[in-house]
């Protein structure tokens, strides 16, 4: 299924953009195979203001997002998750503004003995916790907290009623699909997320990185249908006798460059957990990146 992203994006670092009438965007640069052209800081709000995903902890950013709040007041810090290019710079913003930092709660910690993948802000700490359909409410703005896990267990969307605008943060974006890596990501939690917030009435989606989506519905259909087919990809290499990540990822990523193979392989180690825990697919093991898989 061919999803149709949104390539044309085109950031002033460091300068805020309009988004919507109540919603501004400054972008980091910090470019990269995950991050597209940047991280997106959000301001909701005119005079008193929200600041959503603060981003990675540069202080050109950090000075850049409080130039651009000047002279108004900054009353929330929200936070989507805590990967290292959205929370850690709350820090730093929470200190110069003394505006309390609201998320769903710290980085979530591995079971004993196992490694999780890198860029984790385990130092983040929020001051206020929120959950599913919690309302924050600021000066002329009101937003929800809508729990969305997948791409990591502890992710927001916060959605601006007033602009009828979701702020997904990583859960979807335009130009390309997320990484799901366990044991934290989890496949069955994301298609049921994706769902979701399909299932909502904003008429645009404001990812962390790159451009909006304006036309959610059929866009996130597409993210779904995409994964199913991912799913049977999987399955016809398992029918053909590949039982290795590695191998089941040279075939069916074949057209992605090389140095991203180690992140599609964490993806397809969630799909493969989903189906030893729904007794579709054996492993020699626990299902990890180095077992032997099979179908019964």
């Amino acid at each position: 299924m061919a999803i149709p992203f949104i390539k044309e994006f085109d950031p002033t670092y460091g300068a805020p953009q309009r988004v919507t009438p109540l919603i501004r965007r400054v972008v980091a640069k910090n470019p990269s195979a995950f991050t597209f052209m940047g991280t997106g800081t959000y301001v909701i709000g005119n005079g008193k203001v929200a600041i959503v995903d603060p981003g990675p902890d540069m202080a050109d950013h950090v000075d850049a997002v409080l130039d651009a709040v000047r002279g108004e007041t900054v009353t929330h810090i929200l936070v989507t998750h805590t990967h290292a290019d959205h929370s850690p710079a709350s820090r730093a913003m929470a200190k110069a503004t003394g505006a309390p930092v609201y998320a769903f709660g710290g980085h979530p910690k591995p079971p004993p003995g196992v490694t999780t993948e890198q860029g984790g802000d385990h130092d983040f700490k929020p001051d206020v916790t929120l959950r599913d359909g919690e309302v924050v409410n600021g000066a002329g703005w009101t937003v929800e907290a809508v729990h969305t896990p997948g791409h990591i267990s502890n992710h927001l969307c916060f959605a601006v009623r007033e602009d009828n605008a979701l702020l997904t943060g990583d859960h979807v974006m335009g130009w390309s699909t997320a990484v799901i890596s366990p044991p934290d990501g989890n496949m069955r939690d994301y298609f049921a997320a994706l769902r979701k917030v399909m299932a909502r009435d904003e008429g645009v989606f404001i990812p962390t990185h790159g451009a909006a989506i304006k036309n959610p519905k059929p866009f996130v259909l597409a993210y779904i249908d995409h994964r199913l087919e991912r799913e049977q990809q999987i399955l016809g290499c398992l029918r053909d006798g590949l039982e290795t990540i590695p191998d089941m990822v040279a075939r069916v990523y074949a057209a992605v460059p090389k140095h991203l193979h180690p992140a599609a392989g964490r993806s397809m180690l969630a799909h493969l957990v989903q189906f030893v825990a729904e007794g579709r697919v054996l492993a020699d093991g626990p299902p990890t990146i180095g077992a032997r898989y099979k179908l019964p």
